[in-house]
């Protein structure tokens, strides 16, 4: 069975980006895997960091069991996530493990650390995937093949200078939008905590609202989630781009966005 990975910085940043493209790859007979970097200890106002781990682990492993993806623990805590060798050792255990061929992630560019270090743990853990002689901790045997890496778009669709980030392609949401929902309510500690440390008002209002602006944007479908397909150098064959070949009529290469790097090169 072929394997794909979400790596995200936080428990609830999957649901927020990535979760309805994860849940057609499940579909269309993927097995799919879940790995939030971080335990979300600081995610709360009310809770102690030990408390808010806790509720925030059961809350991301209903929210797994919701996608039907297997859950994998977190390595550190909230704004610990550095790019550093010893995290790249565990995120490459785990890529290993899943001997995934699709890896999705954050966005190289995004609101906060956390997200684009957890960016550049991920895609430099999936070129490690067929390296021997790079060590993962605990120790995991080597893959090969092509990984192909996709990057979610970042928080408001913006990058930490406000300058809008324009997806490669869309992937259609419509279908399984109210699954994707019912993920992200999981994560019920967060609403508070949301609307105290960053003004969301409802988060789950926030995740529709940039899913229709997805949509919108595709000028095809109502709700959607965006991708960028890292460069191919180093991962896998130069056209290869399985999330369209799994994903069929839900999928939606952006034209503009093909043509721009096409007058780049």
């Amino acid at each position: 069975m072929k394997s794909a990975i979400a790596i995200a910085a936080h428990p609830d940043d999957i649901e927020f980006q990535m979760a309805v493209t994860w849940l057609l790859l499940k579909q269309a007979g993927w097995e799919t895997h879940y790995l939030n970097l971080s335990t979300g200890n600081c995610g709360s106002a009310e809770f102690s960091p030990a408390k808010t781990r806790a509720v925030r682990r059961k809350e991301a492993q209903a929210a797994a069991r919701v996608l039907g993806a297997h859950w994998h623990a977190p390595i550190c805590d909230d704004l610990e996530i550095l790019y550093e060798v010893r995290r790249l050792r565990q995120v490459s255990a785990v890529i290993r493990e899943t001997k995934a061929s699709i890896v999705l992630t954050h966005s190289p560019q995004d609101y906060m650390e956390d997200h684009t270090n957890t960016c550049r743990l991920a895609v430099t853990a999936a070129f490690t995937h067929g390296m021997p002689n790079f060590r993962s901790v605990p120790a995991r045997a080597v893959y090969h093949g092509d990984v192909t890496v996709y990057h979610a778009m970042p928080h408001g669709l913006r990058d930490g200078l406000r300058r809008r980030i324009i997806p490669g392609a869309f992937v259609d949401t419509t279908a399984v939008q109210a699954t994707k929902l019912a993920a992200l309510a999981c994560h019920q500690s967060q609403q508070g905590w949301l609307d105290l440390s960053q003004g969301l008002n409802s988060y789950l209002q926030t995740m529709e609202d940039q899913s229709r602006e997805l949509g919108r944007m595709s000028r095809q479908f109502t709700h959607a989630e965006g991708w960028r397909r890292h460069s191919h150098l180093g991962f896998c064959a130069e056209n290869a781009d399985p999330l369209r070949e799994a994903l069929g009529a839900a999928f939606r290469v952006n034209s503009a966005y093909e043509k721009g790097l096409e007058a780049e090169r």
